[in-house]
């Protein structure tokens, strides 16, 4: 883990929420505005290649507004928490040091959430050959050995993420403590206005059963074979991104189109309720209705109401 350093009172604009809120869109408006840069918080961004599944901001909706933490890491590459802490604070202190806004953008909870609060992640190096045994486990029994040995931690990982019920899991074997034991927060010494956004949950999963369908037929399925004649596999971490394992079992002749589609949408609709649950615990967070007419002129306001404040 790099060594972090921190300037007092940085003003630091966050617009979190879940998928399809439109993020994209308003923190692009609110840089605009404000003379910021965008930095990503979410986790499908960072991969390279992997630009339509992830509904990822192609160089003309970015709208001439430098990003940060996007297509930076090639899909075969793992990623964790440490990494990310390491990475946002250092294109914070990049941005602001520039005389620029940083404006953080993602719908990764518990990235958001260790960013704010400053969050300390073991430094426990992975075992591979412990991963493998875990993996051969059915989710219940992950989540099941979690909450007895760590429910703090599964809790906050709930029953449907195995990749971090694994990690979870190795810590406590490698270490013979808890995730949650070895963790600890010290938040960062930021000026933080925070920017929710929300839809009535019926509203969200009409939009995004529509994105999903526009996905297709703006060529996911070429962009998953693309990945696989790289090597990509099911098995990359990468590849946990929601819809790319059922787009992948599509360019394999293992289900239809339309299975996939109603597939994706379904995990999304769960993940989606994941998200508002964490969100939920999030403090100080000024929540804007993005399904309402003018709630970017709204968002934007609040933000200049802040600066004013500030």
């Amino acid at each position: 883990m790099a060594n972090r350093t921190f300037t007092e009172n940085l003003p630091v604009v966050v617009v979190l929420g879940s998928t399809a809120t439109g993020k994209t869109e308003v923190s692009i408006r609110i840089a605009q505005s404000f003379g910021g840069e965008v930095i990503s918080a979410d986790s499908r961004y960072f991969y390279r290649g992997m630009d339509i599944g992830t509904a990822k901001p192609d160089i003309d909706e970015r709208a001439g507004i430098p990003h940060h933490l996007i297509d930076s890491l090639d899909p075969d590459k793992p990623y964790s928490l440490g990494s990310f802490l390491d990475d946002v604070y250092a294109a914070i202190e990049d941005v602001g040091g520039r005389g620029q806004l940083p404006v953080v953008a993602g719908g990764t909870p518990q990235y958001l959430r260790a960013m704010i609060e400053g969050w300390t992640v073991p430094e426990v190096p992975p075992d591979d050959e412990l991963r493998e045994r875990l993996d051969r486990e059915a989710l219940d029994v992950l989540f099941d050995r979690l909450a007895t040995v760590d429910p703090e931690s599964a809790e906050r990982i709930g029953p449907h993420n195995k990749r971090r019920l694994i990690r979870a899991l190795e810590v406590v074997e490698i270490t013979g403590q808890t995730m949650t034991a070895l963790s600890g927060k010290s938040p960062p010494p930021y000026n933080f206005k925070t920017i929710g956004l929300f839809q009535p949950r019926e509203t969200l999963y009409e939009r995004i059963d529509e994105r999903v369908r526009r996905m297709y037929d703006a060529g996911w399925l070429d962009e998953v074979r693309r990945l696989s004649d790289r090597g990509i596999t099911a098995g990359h971490p990468s590849m946990s991104a929601h819809g790319y394992r059922e787009a992948l079992e599509v360019t394999n002749g293992q289900t239809s189109v339309d299975d996939a589609i109603a597939r994706t949408c379904f995990i999304i609709h769960r993940y989606v309720r994941h998200q508002q649950t964490w969100f939920r615990r999030f403090a100080n967070v000024d929540w804007v209705d993005s399904s309402r007419a003018g709630w970017q002129k709204d968002a934007l306001e609040r933000v200049n109401v802040w600066r004013v404040d500030g």
